[in-house]
């Protein structure tokens, strides 16, 4: 079955994410979109038991700043659990859009594995503005739950597998 709502999940198998502290890089540029992708993280991180003081935001001024920040995030909070990062990157004239995307998903990538944490890649990478209204709570959900799924899911797997 093909999945076409990103806020579509089973609830009974996302972990609690109480006690669990996550941080939250958002890219300022198409704020309108990256501010909804954040919400929706925050609302199911609370939702999830994931209380306000152990969420930490961040903006940046646009998504090839996302690694950064979440590389700085860790460095210098360590209690953290996991990073979202949350983006909206629109294909334009040029490739430029190439490039930002593809350096965003490395550096979420090399983020992880230096500091052996999840960093959650949410970055919306769409073809027009309408596209990503439709992933930023429109018809299609919102990535930003997707991602608060994926850090929950992830930090509990990684608590289960440091006990074993």
């Amino acid at each position: 079955m093909k999945k076409t709502n990103l806020s579509d999940y089973d609830p009974t198998q996302v972990p609690s994410g109480k006690g669990r502290r996550i941080g939250i890089a958002v890219a300022e540029w198409n704020r309108e979109i990256t501010d909804a992708l954040a919400q929706g993280a925050i609302d199911t991180l609370r939702k999830y038991e994931v209380v306000d003081e152990d969420i930490r935001l961040v903006h940046v001024p646009g998504s090839f700043e996302l690694t950064t920040a979440a590389d700085l995030m860790l460095r210098n909070d360590a209690s953290l659990d996991a990073v979202i990062c949350i983006g909206c990157v629109i294909q334009g004239e040029t490739r430029h859009f190439d490039f930002i995307c593809e350096a965003v998903s490395q550096g979420v990538t090399n983020v992880s594995l230096k500091f052996e944490k999840p960093v959650i890649f949410s970055l919306l990478t769409t073809n027009n503005f309408e596209q990503a209204l439709d992933r930023a709570g429109g018809k299609h959900g919102n990535k930003g739950v997707e991602g608060a799924i994926t850090a929950l899911k992830m930090t509990a797997l990684q608590k289960e597998l440091e006990r074993k």
